[in-house]
């Protein structure tokens, strides 16, 4: 979980300090993260964000986060452009191994080909360093959700007419030459 630039939301968990009892953990976006966020997800605004998360440890190197996160935006109508409010209710779980650990491989057959199971559990991310950034995984369980194309309740296309049947009327290609047989 690398960045290049500042996160729009960040709360960095040192791996040192998490035990193998895990940990409750209140995240809440302020004022200046909930701008940044509505620009980041494309949103009109973003009114609340929050997370209660248990970060524990998971296995002999790992990192596991659990929990809810919660959040209220405002998107505009695909087809009003009318602001809709949308609330965002998820669970979120995340599990965090470093960089070159053999939990991380994804198991492949003989001929190379990765096997996944659909239903299955995710492989595990993995970290650099000694830090977990725990609000960009949140800002990124978030943007998973949100819905591409919110609609307004009883928003509905109009009937639209693209051509009319002159429009679509095509010209026949022989009439060029029946012009010139006549000659």
């Amino acid at each position: 979980m690398t960045q290049e630039t500042k996160p729009a939301f960040s709360y960095p968990v040192r791996i040192g300090h998490i035990s193998a009892n895990p940990v409750s953990v209140h995240l809440s976006a302020n004022e200046a993260e909930r701008r940044a966020l509505a620009t980041l997800w494309k949103v009109n605004e973003v009114r609340l964000l929050v997370a209660d998360l248990q970060i524990g440890r998971w296995k002999k190197d790992g990192v596991k986060i659990k929990g809810e996160l919660r959040a209220e935006l405002v998107q505009s109508c695909v087809v009003t452009l009318d602001p809709v409010e949308a609330e965002i209710s998820e669970p979120v779980e995340a599990i965090f191994v470093p960089e070159g650990s053999r939990l991380a491989r994804q198991a492949d057959n003989d001929g190379g080909e990765m096997i996944l199971d659909p239903g299955g559990p995710d492989i595990p991310d993995t970290f650099s360093g000694d830090t977990i950034d725990v609000g960009v995984v949140v800002s990124e369980h978030v943007a998973l959700v949100i819905d591409p194309y919110p609609r307004k309740e009883g928003a509905v296309f109009g009937e639209r007419i693209e051509s009319t049947a002159a429009d679509d009327k095509r010209p026949n290609p022989f009439a060029v030459l029946k012009d010139l047989k006549k000659d």
